[in-house]
């Protein structure tokens, strides 16, 4: 979010700016180095030619004055010097000893006191190069020599009698300098200008056009959930944005096997590889509306199996799956490749038979209860078979929505139980008030929402060691005067008519209220949620917020999922779970060991805490599979670093033998019964 505030730049244009700043930084330094470079050079070079100058014209006219040359004769020399140096201005100036012998050669004392360069000169007798806006001014002072005492009596060994004054144009030096200095700046220049280009493309088409072209990849992958696509590698010149491309290909094949598994896990059951209840409920959708729009009927069969549970309480959850997929296959032989299967949970399936009436509907649900009966089914234990309860509807007779046609199929299906199992029912005119039972039932639980007598109570968790309460449970109860409703009685009703989610909202609410008035103390709290709510991704994304603004710590919440909440948006609820987690929510695996799938969703789904199915512990004390079985699952669970809690604890025996396998956390009514309030 912080980035956004800024504005992003592309890296030609990174480039560009660079390679100009470079060019134009560069320019100014050697701009700044040629001015010194040539100011020294022409100081340099003027001295130096004045040096020889002032040298030249000091010996041509000694050599004039031992000839004993008059005053006219040595200004002659010195206009025919100036005239063959006509960019030089010559000027004597005599000291004043010279002065004093010889007389002033051109107002030499006048131009002494007015000139205090000239003054220096006589006083140091040291050379002076003083540069001018017309050129250099050179000063060369003439040092008495032992020959000079011959002319000049008066005079001094090291005294000054003259000063020679050049004044030293440098127009023809600075020509050549010019010259000289502009030529290596331009071949410098072009250099350097073809140097920035050379980086500006090079970087351009090796670095930004790949980076470019992987960016746009990911915006089409973005915009088109096409995660087959691939960064073309070939074309790419520098190993570092090669091997991005590479590790970039690798990632999304990494990601797109991840996204084939999940969606595979989001519609079909883990178990016996047939479609789960989300895509079930999809299809029946679906095919109400192609009925609806072309005036067909159609029909579906609810299957549950008769006495399953025998099966795993005598063979074990591992043979008990593996009978539901022999099963599973079973029915695939025995349905049309028209027809729609799906495993509905636990062992209940259902087939939806497109464009059938009730007729055709009651020949097909009977060859498969016959099939069913008649399979011998080949398991780790032997051979066995299974038989089923079947349940019959049509639409549009039975129901004309998928919520009515859902409970028009568990009122058939519990007819056929209550008639003997192993038979296919359907509804009559009398079981017609079965499922308006449903209604009435939900429509209980709608006045109970709306006058907020659908309320929390809490159970506590406690420490197996100890008995310290570490958390609680959060469990629905509609309160209707002295008498209390349990969820277990109306639950299932509320989520055939859609109002799980209500019910979580409304218990969540109170419970989050109770946790920050400080009510727990610093226990957790464990809130059970339905497959309504943790299908609902919007709301389940938006708890921490809620949290939040309660003044909760995260951490103190722990979100409890089933196979029968998790199986239908298995996919969304591995990357939720994760997402939660990141935030700091806690979840539990509930009822863990009531089916194989329970272990498979421990590779798939990071929780922190795993429930133990309470008909392990209710008669582990009694039962010794049941003990090996609560064994197993705990030693699993602590494999996995994760935190167990054993279920239905309703005596001390179970309590102890807990304690000694190192479970820990216990929950039962031996270690306290649910309340309103604590």
């Amino acid at each position: 979010m912080g980035l956004s505030r800024f504005a992003r730049i592309s890296i030609t244009r990174v480039v560009f700016l660079l390679s100009l700043f470079a060019t134009l930084l560069a320019v100014a330094v050697v701009l700044l180095v040629s001015s010194h470079v040539r100011e020294k050079s022409i100081h340099d070079l003027a001295r130096d030619e004045a040096h020889q100058t002032s040298q030249l014209v000091f010996e041509t006219l000694y050599a004039a004055m031992r000839k004993g040359w008059s005053k006219t004769e040595i200004g002659d020399i010195v206009g025919r010097l100036q005239s063959t140096l006509p960019d030089l201005d010559i000027r004597i100036v005599r000291g004043p000893e010279v002065i004093h012998q010889y007389d002033e050669y051109d107002n030499d004392s006048g131009r002494i006191a007015a000139d205090p360069l000239l003054r220096e000169a006589f006083a140091t007798g040291r050379e002076q190069l003083i540069p001018g806006p017309k050129g250099i001014r050179y000063l060369y002072p003439v040092i008495v020599e032992d020959q000079c005492l011959r002319c000049h009596k008066k005079a001094k060994v090291g005294m000054v009698n003259g000063v020679i004054d050049i004044l030293y144009p440098v127009n023809a030096l600075k020509v050549s300098l010019d010259y000289v200095l502009n030529t290596v700046l331009a071949y410098f220049f072009g250099i350097l200008l073809l140097l920035s280009a050379a980086i500006y493309f090079k970087l351009k088409y090796f670095v930004a056009r790949p980076i470019s072209q992987l960016t746009g990849l990911m915006q089409e992958i973005i915009l088109h959930t096409d995660l087959s696509r691939r960064v073309d590698t070939g074309a790419v010149w520098i190993s570092e944005v090669a091997d991005l491309s590479e590790y970039f290909n690798k990632l999304l094949r990494t990601v797109e096997e991840y996204q084939l598994r999940l969606d595979d896990l989001s519609v079909r059951d883990p178990v016996t590889r047939l479609f789960n209840r989300r895509k079930f409920d999809e299809f029946l959708r679906h095919e109400i509306e192609r009925s609806t729009r072309h005036s067909h009927q159609f029909c579906m069969v609810h299957i549950d199996l008769d006495d399953f549970k025998n099966i795993n309480d005598i063979f074990g959850h591992p043979v008990g799956d593996m009978v539901l997929k022999e099963l599973a296959s079973v029915l695939d032989k025995g349905t049309r490749r028209t027809d729609f299967l799906a495993r509905m949970g636990g062992d209940e399936f259902a087939v939806l038979l497109p464009e059938t009436d009730m007729e055709t509907g009651m020949k097909a649900a009977e060859k498969l209860r016959q099939t069913l009966s008649d399979a011998a089914l080949g398991t780790g234990a032997g051979s066995m078979r299974v038989t089923a309860s079947l349940g019959l509807v049509s639409f549009p007779d039975n129901g004309e929505t998928p919520e009515r046609l859902a409970i028009a199929a568990d009122v058939a299906t519990y007819k056929a139980k209550r008639s003997g199992k192993n038979q296919v029912a359907v509804l009559g005119a009398d079981d017609a008030d079965a499922a308006v039972a449903v209604f009435s039932q939900g429509e209980m639980v709608r006045t109970a929402l709306a006058e907020g007598r659908l309320v929390p109570y809490f159970q506590p968790i406690v420490a197996t060691v100890d008995g310290h309460i570490e958390a609680y449970e959060c469990l629905a109860r509609v309160v209707n005067g002295d008498n209390v409703i349990c969820a277990g009685s109306f639950i299932e009703s509320a989520e055939e008519l859609g109002l799980a989610a209500e019910i979580d909202e409304a218990v969540f609410d109170r419970a989050l209220a109770q946790l920050a008035a400080g009510s727990f103390g610093s226990a957790k709290l464990f809130i059970n949620l339905s497959a309504k709510s943790l299908g609902d991704r919007d709301r389940m994304s938006r708890l921490p917020e809620r949290i939040a603004a309660a003044g909760i710590e995260p951490g103190r919440i722990v979100l409890e999922i089933t196979e029968r909440e998790a199986l239908p948006h298995f996919g969304d609820v591995v990357s939720l779970i994760n997402e939660l987690r990141a935030k700091g929510l806690k979840f539990a695996l509930d009822d863990f060991g009531s089916g194989f799938s329970s272990f498979l969703y421990l590779k798939f789904i990071t929780v922190d805490y795993v429930k133990i199915e309470g008909s392990f512990i209710r008669n582990m004390a009694t039962d010794e599979r049941d003990r090996i079985m609560t064994e197993q699952i705990h030693g699993l669970a602590r494999r996995f670093g994760l935190i167990t809690v054993a279920e239905f604890v309703e005596d001390e025996a179970a309590l102890t033998l807990l304690r000694e396998m190192g479970v820990d956390l216990c929950q039962g009514y031996h270690c306290g019964m649910p309340k309103p309030g604590v």
